[in-house]
């Protein structure tokens, strides 16, 4: 034999011996052969756990979300409770209102089944943990003559975030509220008017969002979404809105308003969207299939005029109502587009869902088939970026970056506070047993 194959022969056997070597030193260091004496001593199976035990080792929710969960059940779903004019999904999205006198009110209808006296309770404490807050730590500067206008708009607004959303949500929208109501006398006097007129809006910088209201909305509509010039924007073709609904066009407001946009279903909801700046009507968004029991609900496609299609305004009317949806306790939205709608497939792209998958022969819509492409946004993704990309579409990436480090001190600044009431607590049970 050649010394070359001998030397081949060698070397594959040394190699083979110290690979087994590895492994079992490997396997020695590991536990593995200590865990495998002590599963054979307690009669457990070393084998892959089936499908039942790895179902009992699924992670349990957080306590925030299981408790959100069965607040949102009572309230929005009460078993005995009494039958309201306004869905109690609009309810519990609006903005909470503080009991008062004046135009804005509230009726026992208007803030849920809780009533009013249990809503404004919790809008008191909140109004004066915040207003507290901002006066020693303001977001910016103050106004010449109104020493207090910044802690009172953060104040209201913090405390309108109602007592079930998430403290980061609260922080991040009280501040822009202050921010935008605090850039002149003049913001600072429409955005107190308005909180005096229509204290349960959900406000953005270019739209806000106000519960639909037939008597208010509807010519409107209709006006914006039949097909005519309007204002200063041309014709166009109404199936460009209505094309890939099973309703609509409509040739009357009448018809319109018999149509289930305006005739909601239990678990659905809709809102106005306004602009910011004039107060015209700029079209509606749709929440149905809500489930609090699995924490889950369907956003659909805003019913605008096309040509805000992908614009600032559209987004913002999206990211209000998400922001707040996961604010809640809800762990996925999902939104659900013809897969023959271009434009339609775009919006979720903007806002960072993921397309799941498509179903086919999904609905039938004015009586022919539908396909549908299904998106998903979970809370987590929400969480750990989403949010942030739509932020910095809608508002720019330098106040995406103030909003990211307000929300980062405030919960530096939260658990200080933690610490120092247990602090505070445990000396004085020291001293009383003492």
């Amino acid at each position: 034999m050649p010394a070359a194959q001998k030397y081949g022969i060698a070397f594959g056997i040394l190699t083979f011996t110290l690979t087994v070597i590895a492994v079992l030193s490997l396997l020695t260091l590991g536990g593995t052969w200590r865990r495998i004496e002590e599963q054979s001593r307690l009669g457990a199976s070393s084998s892959a756990p089936d499908a039942i035990t790895q179902r009992k080792r699924r992670p349990l929710l957080l306590e925030r979300l299981l408790e959100g969960r069965e607040w949102m059940m009572s309230v929005n779903y009460p078993k005995d409770g009494p039958r309201t004019k306004r869905a109690n999904l609009t309810k519990m999205l609006m903005m909470v209102n503080p009991s008062g006198e004046g135009k804005g009110r509230n009726t026992a209808d208007e803030v849920g089944t809780g009533g009013d006296a249990q809503l404004s309770m919790g809008y008191q404490k909140n109004y004066h943990i915040a207003y507290r807050h901002c006066q020693d730590k303001p977001g910016g500067p103050i106004l010449g003559g109104r020493p207090d206008h910044r802690c009172e708009a953060y104040a209201r607004a913090y405390a309108g975030c109602g007592s079930h959303t998430s403290l980061p949500y609260r922080w991040s929208y009280a501040r822009f509220y202050e921010s935008l109501s605090s850039k002149s006398h003049e913001c600072d006097e429409r955005y107190a008017k308005l909180y005096m007129e229509r204290p349960m809006d959900i406000i953005g910088r270019t739209v806000r969002l106000e519960p639909l209201d037939r008597n208010r909305h509807l010519k409107s509509l209709w006006e914006i979404t039949s097909g005519n010039a309007h204002g200063e924007h041309k014709s166009y073709d109404p199936d460009e809105v209505f094309g890939f609904m099973d309703i609509g066009p409509f040739t009357s407001s009448e018809g319109l308003g018999e149509s289930e946009i305006f005739r909601l279903q239990s678990n659905q909801a809709c809102f106005a969207i306004m602009n910011a700046i004039t107060d015209r009507l700029l079209g509606v968004i749709h929440l149905i299939e809500d489930d609090p029991k699995n924490l889950k609900v369907q956003m659909e496609l805003p019913i605008m005029n096309p040509y805000l299609d992908g614009s600032v305004e559209q987004m913002e009317s999206c990211f209000l109502l998400l922001d707040r949806l996961f604010a809640f306790g809800y762990r996925r939205v999902q939104m659900c587009v013809d897969s023959l709608d271009v434009r339609g497939k775009r919006l979720p792209n903007r806002l960072g869902f993921t397309q799941e998958g498509e179903i086919l022969k999904h609905m039938i819509v004015k009586d022919a088939n539908r396909d549908s492409l299904i998106y998903g946004m979970l809370n987590s993704d929400w969480d750990k970026g989403a949010r942030a990309f739509v932020f910095r579409k809608i508002h720019g990436e330098k106040m995406q970056k103030i909003d990211a480090a307000i929300v980062s001190r405030e919960e530096v600044n939260h658990e200080q506070g933690e610490r120092a009431k247990l602090v505070k607590t445990a000396a004085a049970l020291e001293k009383k047993q003492g």
